[in-house]
């Protein structure tokens, strides 16, 4: 078995390939090995400088001709909903998100799968096989939560947790200074309830009542549409030359 040292990470760097959001453009990743007992840390570390974690890997962005991937994370003790977005809270206000320890389901691959197969049929995740989903969910070497949303039940007050059909999951990390959305997925034929939009609105909630100040979205991609989701919840923070810097505006 390979043994990765946890005191002095290594990086790699991938070859280019086609990037995924920008057509022309070629992308390429710098990523370590999250491991071992300091993995909680360096995950810390290492995403408050704009990489993501994948299973138990930490990546980023190293493209040679393109800055357009920025990390973007939401300054949630200071964020107000818009018009629209109280709306999307409103028409949730049925749904309660449970949080569990990170263990996979047939019932979470089973939504997993229907979300894929309507929203990402050609993306590279499209072939993921049930093993495949467990070890996204599972392989992990830091405070990792997946988080159950089903319509309230008349024992929710008591249990915490919804009851009945399965409608969104979402899998975050918990670090020291905030959440981390690592990948979320939801029902596909309930567009009119923009899920989507409020995972991302319940963990600016869930950030504020433990205390941390940022939810962590990933990567802004200046260029792509599917990406401008983004930066509508302000105020927030880029990761850019000169370190965090505020955005407030529109693009």
């Amino acid at each position: 078995m390979t043994q990765h040292p946890t005191h002095s990470p290594q990086f790699f760097l991938t070859a280019p390939s086609p990037c995924p959001y920008l057509e022309g453009q070629f992308e390429r990743k710098v990523f370590t090995h999250l491991v071992g007992d300091k993995a909680p840390e360096m995950n810390d570390l290492l995403t408050q400088g704009g990489f993501r974690r994948s299973q138990n890997i930490a990546y980023r962005p190293a493209c040679e001709t393109c800055r357009a991937c920025v990390s973007v994370r939401i300054l949630a003790q200071e964020f107000k909903a818009t018009r629209n977005m109280r709306r999307v809270i409103e028409r949730n206000s049925d749904l309660v998100g449970a949080m569990h320890d990170a263990e996979p389901s047939t019932e979470q691959y089973s939504l997993f799968r229907s979300y894929l197969d309507a929203r990402h049929r050609r993306g590279g995740m499209s072939d993921m096989t049930v093993l495949d989903y467990a070890m996204m969910v599972e392989d992990t070497h830091v405070t990792t939560k997946v988080i159950e949303y089903r319509r309230r039940g008349p024992d929710t007050f008591i249990t915490g947790q919804g009851q009945g059909e399965l409608m969104a999951v979402a899998l975050t990390d918990q670090m020291s200074d905030g959440l981390s959305m690592v990948y979320s997925y939801y029902n596909p034929e309930m567009d009119e309830r923009s899920l989507g939009t409020f995972m991302i609105l319940d963990h600016i909630a869930r950030a504020r009542a433990m205390g941390l100040p940022h939810v962590y979205l990933g990567y802004w991609v200046n260029g792509s549409r599917k990406m401008n989701y983004k930066v509508r919840f302000t105020p927030q923070e880029h990761l850019g030359m000169k370190g965090w810097e505020r955005f407030e505006g529109d693009i």
